[in-house]
């Protein structure tokens, strides 16, 4: 079925072109995995080495198997669902709640989905644009990874839950004003700072909280990758924003400050209730007094001040702008432990799961002897 065909709204033009600026640079200076440079460089090497070595096919190391009802695709509680406890809610059917619940899992998946593909743009740029070659070595590495997640994604929206949602307004804005800045960095503080650090933390929500298996695992493996693109990210602006001047890194500061403003106004989901019939203030006043909403939406930026704080980026007015939004004291997280957390839990589901198909692959050959002694006898 064309994807076209599941949007829940016409999300109009099949392709969106943003005009493109910058200049493509090349460089003559090769460098290879294991040689030491004696400037640092060789961390990101490193990371490049680590980045080939952790590739892995999404139709191969996902169970699509496992079943999912499309109803409750998540295993999300009443309670973080917004219209909970409204005079909405009163009259829905247990009908009406299930489709409710779809709808939602299809607007962050969706929105999940429409952000890897802006990462992949994104890491493109970054390759075209970077001017060292390391960094456009690893550059390379995450577009195949972002590639795998946008096909990941897109494959759970279309058999598992059978319907799309178009790109969040303000996801947009962000990647528009992203891709049109033609200094090489910013790809890299639009991308892999604000919008990978705001997925890493919604991805890591939903696989703490979810009870089923296929979405635990497509977020864990996911977010496996991710871990490098952020530590990838860091490495290149922390080195990078030390040699700037004030002026120029309050730009930067000003540029986190309203992407930072349009990833929390996105999380509302008020599309989802707009299809529902539910007039667009009083579905924007509801996403404000959700007590859920609320609490996820200041979790959700965990792994962004952290990361900003440690490239560099902590003047005075950006300080304020996270004291005003309730995160300033996310600045001391230890994003490295996170990160770390975030591989070795992918791990263990492996891990299980091998262990799981082991045990399968005995029963089954215990099995066949006793029947063949059986027959034997």
């Amino acid at each position: 079925m064309p994807t076209f065909d599941l949007y829940t709204t016409d999300p109009g033009d099949p392709h969106w072109q943003v005009p493109a600026t910058g200049a493509a640079r090349f460089s003559w200076e090769a460098m290879f995995v294991g040689q030491k440079n004696g400037s640092g460089r060789d961390r990101l090497l490193a990371l490049y080495q680590k980045g080939k070595d952790k590739q892995w096919d999404g139709q191969k190391r996902i169970d699509w198997n496992l079943e999912v009802d499309p109803h409750d695709p998540l295993g999300t509680p009443d309670e973080s669902i917004s219209l909970y406890g409204t005079r909405y809610w009163a009259k829905f059917t247990e009908k009406d709640k299930g489709e409710l619940r779809k709808h939602l899992a299809s607007w962050q998946f969706s929105q999940f989905l429409h952000g890897e593909q802006g990462a992949m743009v994104c890491a493109a740029r970054i390759v075209e644009s970077v001017p060292d070659l390391d960094a456009k070595l690893y550059s390379a590495t995450q577009v195949m990874d972002e590639a795998r997640h946008a096909e990941i994604y897109g494959r759970f929206l279309h058999e598992k839950i059978g319907m799309l949602y178009p790109i969040n307004d303000n996801l947009r804005s962000l990647l528009d004003d992203t891709l049109r800045d033609s200094r090489w960095d910013m790809p890299y503080l639009g991308m892999q700072v604000l919008i990978e650090g705001l997925a890493l933390a919604a991805f890591g929500m939903i696989r703490d909280t979810t009870d089923k298996p296929l979405p635990k695992q497509i977020l864990a493996y996911v977010m496996q990758d991710e871990a490098r693109h952020v530590a990838f990210g860091r490495m290149a602006l922390r080195d990078h924003y030390r040699q700037l001047s004030d002026a120029e890194l309050r730009e930067r500061e000003e540029f986190v400050i309203e992407g930072c403003h349009l990833m929390r106004d996105r999380l509302r989901g008020v599309e989802v209730l707009e299809n529902f019939g539910i007039p667009t203030a009083e579905a924007e006043e509801y996403a404000e007094r959700s007590e859920f909403l609320a609490l996820f939406r200041r979790l959700l930026f965990s792994r962004i001040v952290p990361c900003v704080k440690d490239i560099g980026l902590w003047g005075k007015r950006l300080q304020q702008a996270y004291v005003d939004m309730g995160v300033f004291e996310m600045g001391d997280s230890n994003l490295d432990l996170l990160m770390t957390q975030d591989e070795e839990i992918a791990d263990r589901l492996d891990a299980e799961r091998f262990e799981r198909e082991e045990r399968e692959r005995v029963a089954e050959v215990t099995e066949a002897i006793e029947e063949g002694a059986t027959h034997l006898a």
